[in-house]
């Protein structure tokens, strides 16, 4: 069972880690058809692949459109809090008492959180507002 953090906005869960390994076929094409694989060859540990830092990483699920082109509305998110934030990474961060999920942009010394959905503003953020970046998103996990 997973630790749940609920906040205004978004939900957040710790990952019970154990090792979940699933059948791999190999590498599928995705251009031309090719040689279809007869049989299962290896399996992955999805929580090796996905969790490189156990005790820092949580998961959280996307909620509402800023992001669109980048996430949708109920994806899954593995953020890991041990990752330093860098230009262009998209991270969870902590604004003015509330989560967001948004691009981190340095421009002219100032520091914004960009939505990848033109509808939604930047948000121009410093240290006297409060606001850190509380993990960074690794992977995001979709349902077809």
């Amino acid at each position: 069972m997973s630790e749940a953090i609920n906040t205004q906005i978004i939900e957040i869960l710790r990952p019970e880690i154990s090792e979940l390994k699933i059948p791999f076929v190999g590498d599928i094409a995705a251009g031309f058809p090719s040689a279809a694989e007869d049989f299962v060859t290896d399996s992955i540990d999805l929580n090796e692949l996905l969790i490189e830092h156990k005790e820092s990483t949580f998961l959280a699920r996307v909620k509402g459109s800023s992001m669109d082109n980048d996430f949708k509305d109920r994806d899954l998110l593995v953020i890991d809090r041990s990752l330093e934030w860098e230009e262009n990474k998209i991270a969870l961060c902590y604004v003015d008492g509330a989560f967001t999920l948004k691009r981190i942009k340095i421009n002219n010394g100032k520091c914004f959180l960009v939505p990848s959905n033109k509808d939604f503003p930047l948000i121009e953020v410093n240290y006297e507002q409060g606001v850190f970046v509380w993990g960074i998103v690794r992977y995001s996990i979709r349902k077809h």
